[in-house]
């Protein structure tokens, strides 16, 4: 069910514009900016039309892990955490509308997130597994570290990226010095016991 591309976006690196083809003006950027006390990405959160089908998709296509959720949060939903970042999944109602979204063509340049992989050929048999449609394609072949992506959307048609970027150098555009790398410690707190009484116990 995989479509490959290799199109408008996925051939030559697109020239530099505006504050990114000039590493002067970028440093501009900066010049104000304070060192800021942030660690790490926390966490997304999505409004969705059912959060058991949500939940069933990201545990069942992408592993991650059902987390009990703070008693004070009294409105539906459920916490999900893998790979160093949670999602966090609101169920929709009237007065939480989603953005619209669009539910059939795969576009990269569409809203997304993206997670990096360290084998793309076993996310790809999942995804065929569950029937899931996506987009395949390779960029950056001509610069001589190609990068694979898988594109495809979950039940809310969010699009999802898999992809082995680690195979991309980043370049800092003026900020040399500024970059902070996360550590072990922006991991929230995790009970390894599961937490809970419903849990089963392991032999």
């Amino acid at each position: 069910m995989g479509e490959e591309c290799k199109e408008a976006c996925g051939g030559r690196r697109a020239p530099a514009e505006g504050l990114a083809a000039d590493p002067e003006d970028a440093a501009k950027l900066y010049e104000d900016v304070p060192p800021m006390p942030l660690m790490a990405l926390n966490h997304i959160s999505r409004l969705c039309k059912s959060v058991d089908a949500s939940v069933r998709f990201y545990v069942k296509a992408l592993g991650f892990v059902l987390i009990h959720r703070p008693p004070a949060l009294n409105f539906s939903g459920a916490w999900l955490f893998n790979y160093g970042v949670g999602i966090h999944l609101v169920q929709r109602d009237d007065a939480r509308r989603a953005p619209d979204v669009s539910p059939g063509r795969l576009d990269p340049m569409d809203n997304h997130i993206s997670f990096q992989c360290e084998d793309m050929g076993v996310m790809e048999k999942r995804l065929r597994e569950m029937r899931i449609k996506y987009m395949k394609r390779t960029i950056n072949e001509e610069e001589g570290s190609p990068i694979d992506q898988l594109f495809f959307k979950d039940p809310d048609g969010f699009m999802i990226e898999i992809c082995n970027c680690e195979n991309l150098e980043l370049v800092p555009a003026g900020a040399l010095g500024r970059l902070r790398l996360p550590r072990d410690r922006h991991i929230p707190p995790l009970r390894m016991d599961g937490g809970g009484d419903d849990d089963d116990d392991e032999e």
